[in-house]
């Protein structure tokens, strides 16, 4: 969907990287693993906010990899919160859970699991006061409520 919305909007996109990261791993990714994929984050956000006009899409972002490092690891370093908090996101599009898990190579996490971490991952939002939207639908229509989302949160960042 960040490949799609970045498209729509000409603009720059940052694609997934950890799972990328992952798939060329010929062993278990391990914590030091994790942390790399952390610091390739902050610095591919760095370098792509220099290239984006007016918007810049991230596929994925640190409160994942946060998340991801606390349930697997149970520690995660002060140096990712830090990160987090001086992020320059304006707005979080978190992805529902209505559309199927599906498993993979890579993929963990399926089943009840998915709930949670849906949950965890709207809580550590929320907590680092970002603004949200829950984007559901399937195919063209999550789509569809992802620009509207997005088109909702500049009409109002324009009114104030």
């Amino acid at each position: 969907m960040a490949k799609e919305l970045a498209f729509h909007f000409k603009t720059q996109y940052i694609p997934e990287y950890a799972r990328k990261y992952v798939e060329k791993l010929n062993r278990p990714y391990n914590y030091l693993d994790v942390l790399h994929i952390a610091h390739h984050q902050i610095i591919q956000e760095q370098e792509y906010t220099e290239k984006a006009v007016k918007f810049l899409f991230l596929d994925t972002e640190l409160i994942i990899t946060k998340v991801w490092l606390e349930v697997v690891y149970g520690n995660c370093p002060n140096w990712i919160d830090t990160a987090i908090r001086q992020s320059n996101i304006d707005l979080y599009l978190l992805c529902d859970l209505d559309i199927p898990w599906v498993e993979d190579s890579v993929r963990e996490n399926g089943g009840e699991m998915r709930e949670k971490l849906f949950q965890i991952y709207e809580q550590q939002i929320m907590q680092n006061g970002f603004i949200y939207k829950v984007i559901t639908g399937t195919g063209r229509l999550r789509l569809k409520n992802a620009l509207s989302s997005i088109e909702q949160f500049i009409t109002m960042r324009h009114v104030h």
